[in-house]
Order: structure tokens, then sequence, then C-alpha cells
């Protein structure tokens, strides 16, 4: 049986940390038609649209397999930090029906107008977003399990200053990139402008759980502190047992000195 004629394909990806949309407006502007909407860049091209966020998101719907990679490529030559492990999500669509609402990745949408388009593509982009913070929480989470672990069965953290260092260094990282961009996953400023369009987003984010979604992160986030917390405390123990060892070596030498001159 053949797939109805109507039914589309959507696919959002997060590909990096960030795009440079203005630069990417400017190399685009010449061959394809384009809109600039609050930081983010929609390209449309023959019933096909492309919704690209500055956060590292791009939302394709009804796009080539080909025109995704071609434009891909584009995209990554334009940012300093590619992810190496892209996020990825897959919808079918159909327009111009009763009413919108998504059933089992399926979006229904009552309008062919790209503002709605483009209200839908906020819910996607950051909940592709999101899936790429909650991978890197939870990659950090994975790796540094050993940790506490070793601290509850030996009482004592089995690695180097050096080592411990690079591994709080990492978790701060992982911390401050999500903390810095947590603000991605609130409501967009564009609703603020265009409060008709918002119901469109929000039948998205909610299907998409952001909220509870974002909820958790934070609390992966506390791990990822606590795990940061406990590591400096153990730095910190470490420095004052070297300067007590010091501080003893210091006192036993001088005593060790007054002893020889008394004798001799």
């Amino acid at each position: 049986m053949s797939e109805h004629p109507s039914i589309m394909h959507c696919t959002a990806f997060c590909l990096a940390q960030n795009f440079d949309i203005n630069a990417l407006a400017k190399l685009l502007s010449d061959t394809s038609l384009i809109r600039i909407i609050k930081g983010a860049l929609m390209i449309e091209d023959s019933h096909a649209w492309s919704v690209m966020f500055s956060y590292g998101a791009v939302v394709h719907w009804s796009v080539s397999a080909e025109q995704q990679i071609k434009l891909h490529q584009l995209l990554l030559n334009h940012t300093d930090s590619p992810l190496a492990s892209p996020e990825e999500d897959n919808f079918s669509f159909e327009l111009n029906c009763a009413n919108t609402r998504i059933v089992e990745d399926h979006i229904e949408i009552e309008s062919s107008d790209p503002i709605v388009l483009f209200a839908l593509s906020q819910g996607m982009a950051q909940s592709i977003k999101l899936a790429s913070f909650e991978t890197n929480a939870i990659t950090t989470i994975n790796n540094t399990r050993y940790i506490p672990k070793s601290l509850a069965e030996n009482g004592k953290i089995d690695l180097s200053r050096h080592k411990i260092a690079q591994i709080r260094g990492q978790l701060f990282l992982t911390k401050s990139d999500i903390i810095l961009n947590y603000d991605l996953l609130d409501t967009p400023d564009f609703f603020w402008e265009y409060p008709e369009y918002e119901n469109y987003y929000s039948i998205m984010a909610k299907y998409l759980e952001i909220a509870p979604r974002t909820h958790v992160l934070s609390k992966k986030l506390e791990t990822i502190h606590e795990l940061f917390e406990m590591l400096a405390d153990e730095q910190k123990h470490r420095h004052s047992s070297i300067l007590e060892l010091i501080v003893i070596g210091l006192i036993t030498f001088e005593i060790a000195m007054t002893l020889v001159d008394k004798v001799f």
C-alpha cells in the first residue's frame, strides 16, 4: 500500500552548540527565500521549509534528505562548536487539517501558514536541544559514577590531584554550558509579540514534555554539582594534609637540630 500523498516528513536536529545566523542569512539571501524571525532563520523552497536556531538546532519540513545534508554542511561551516554526536528526532505531518494535534509523532496542522510551522518548530528545536543537554549530563554522570562508589568502598578517591582537577574542570564545563543556556527552554520571546501563535508552540511543548524533562535535567545538574563539591572537598583535604605534613616535618627538624645542639 502506498503512503498517503498528503503525508510529509519533518526532522529536527541539534548539530552544534551555536550557529552564526547573521552570516548564514547573508550567504543564503542570494539563492533562497529567507526570513529572519527573532534570531532564527527560516528558508522556504517550493513547499519545503527549514528553520535554523542560533543555539545549534534546525528543523526541516518536507525537505529531501539530499537537501538536508547540503544545508547541514553549510551550517557546520558556520559554527565553532559542532557536536560529536548530533541529536535527531523524526515526525510525519499533514497540512490543512481540521485542527492542530499530535498523535504518535504524527502532526496534523490546521493551515499551511509558514509562521505556524515556525511556532511548532520552536518547540521541536527546544526539545532536541534539551536532548543534547540530557545526553551531556547523563554521559558525565555515567563517566564519573565510579568516584562516589570508590569513596563509599575505600573511604578515599584513588585519583591524583591532577586527575581530580581535570574531572572538576569537565564537570564545571558541563554544568555551566547547560546553565548558561537554560533560558532557551523558556517560552520563546517570539510569542510575546505574536501571542496568536503560542497555542501551536504549547501543543508541541506539551507533547514533547519539555517542562517535566527540564525539571529532571535540573535534578541531574544537582547531582553533577554535588560531585563537583565532593571533589573540591577532596582537593582541599589533600592540600591541608600536605601542609600538615610540611609543618610536622619542620617541627621535627627544629627539635632534631635543638637536640643536636644540646648534645654536641
